[in-house]
């Protein structure tokens, strides 16, 4: 009879376990190469220069003074080159090191993206497990690589058609070359997403498959290659600027189609707007935005995807010190190619004088204080949002507490 008691107690509390268990919470993040990351680990320390962002480098760092490493959250990582030839997939509790990893894609890049912040975040914010699944490759478009199913295949307009033809191009490889590469890369997303979640526990020790999986939100940061692609995006009829109305409609489409390829109708999706050139920017770069936020807008999608802004988290102080740079770049060719305007017009200059007068004209640009502050917070070019981890670890913060306001807003389950 005792033992039948203790018995019957050890199944109700394993029963009761298991009810009260929440399902593994899974976030997926997708986008070309700022989605990857390229702000490098050595510019943590210039978060904690400012005392708004200080709080954030704390919480990025553990109490030994490394990269912190998440206590419930981990994450899949399918990245490689440009053209898919080397992907890969990295795995392992989330900490810094998952941002771009080039062809080698299970190997610590050194950098970070969103992910690190957005995962950061989760932790503190949920008590069931999270699981990160994020897809990422630089320079691919939603136009062609990642088109999505409904928008139908990528059609040349008839000035691109006229554009090849003048160029001597065989139209006909052209467009068997744009098919192939016509939503591949949606393909790759989503078939590594459903690899992933075949198994979670593969990736995710943590996960208990009697509570199952939800996934709770999608974050879409990508849009340069679109920005500056003339063919896809024409000029609008005033000859201004170029009319992205298109991309408006295939986001609009990528979110339908993801949620049902997914099988997650009501899952919350970020749109992380485009912000390199910051508040200052002007002309396309101010028309591309409206048409990434013009989806949120819609009845269908209000409530449940939010376009986040990332031009406040440009680094303006850092954007002033890369223009300087820009010049120096710019006078370095003008010497090499003797031109007019430049001190090696003659071209008498040796390179040894060449690399002198540089030196000078740097000096005079850019002061000691500036040279500092850029080597301290930036890590790469302008349209990587300059390498600055402090841009970076704000864009995933607020990506993170925008899809948690919408799961908040969800009815209860």
């Amino acid at each position: 009879m005792k033992s039948t008691v203790i018995l019957t107690a050890a199944l109700l509390c394993i029963l009761s376990s298991n009810s009260f268990a929440k399902p593994l919470k899974v976030f997926i993040l997708a986008g070309q190469s700022n989605m990857e990351g390229h702000a490098r680990i050595e510019t943590f320390d210039y978060i904690g220069d400012d005392p708004a962002t200080a709080p954030l480098l704390k919480m990025m760092r553990g109490t030994d003074g490394k990269p912190a490493v998440c206590d419930h959250t981990w994450i899949s990582y399918l990245t490689g080159r440009y053209d898919g030839s080397a992907n890969g997939e990295g795995i392992g509790k989330l900490t810094a090191g998952f941002g771009a990893r080039g062809d080698k894609p299970t190997e610590d890049g050194g950098k970070i993206g969103p992910e690190f912040t957005f995962g950061l975040t989760m932790d503190a914010a949920l008590k069931e497990p999270v699981l990160l699944i994020k897809t990422a490759w630089g320079g691919r478009s939603l136009s062609t690589e990642f088109r999505p199913p409904s928008a139908g295949p990528y059609e040349f307009s008839e000035a691109q058609l006229a554009q090849m033809q003048k160029q001597g191009k065989d139209i006909a490889a052209e467009k068997a070359a744009k098919a192939k590469e016509t939503g591949r890369f949606y393909r790759y997303m989503v078939e590594h997403v459903k690899k992933v979640l075949a198994d979670p526990k593969r990736v995710c020790p943590a996960y208990d498959p009697a509570a199952g999986h939800e996934i709770a939100g999608f974050v879409w940061f990508q849009g340069f290659n679109d920005l500056v692609d003339g063919g896809t995006y024409p000029m609008k009829a005033d000859g201004k600027t170029r009319d992205y109305g298109k991309y408006s409609v295939w986001l609009a489409d990528f979110i339908r189609d993801v949620r049902k390829d997914l099988g997650a109708p009501k899952m919350p999706f970020v749109i992380g707007v485009l912000g390199v050139d910051g508040l200052k920017a002007k002309g396309n770069t101010l028309s591309f935005r409206e048409a990434m936020t013009a989806p949120s807008l819609l009845p269908e999608f209000r409530g449940n995807v939010a376009a986040v802004p990332t031009a406040p988290f440009w680094a303006e102080e850092l954007a002033a010190v890369d223009e300087k740079r820009a010049k120096i770049r710019q006078m370095e060719f003008l010497l090499r190619v003797k031109d007019k305007n430049a001190a090696n017009k003659a071209g008498t200059m040796s390179a040894a004088e060449q690399k002198e007068y540089l030196k000078k004209f740097e000096a005079d640009l850019i002061t000691p204080e500036e040279a500092a502050k850029w080597k301290r917070g930036a890590s790469n070019a302008g349209y990587h949002y300059l390498g600055c981890a402090k841009t970076f670890a704000l864009m995933g913060k607020h990506f993170a507490e925008a899809n948690l306001e919408m799961l908040r807003a969800q009815p209860a389950k």
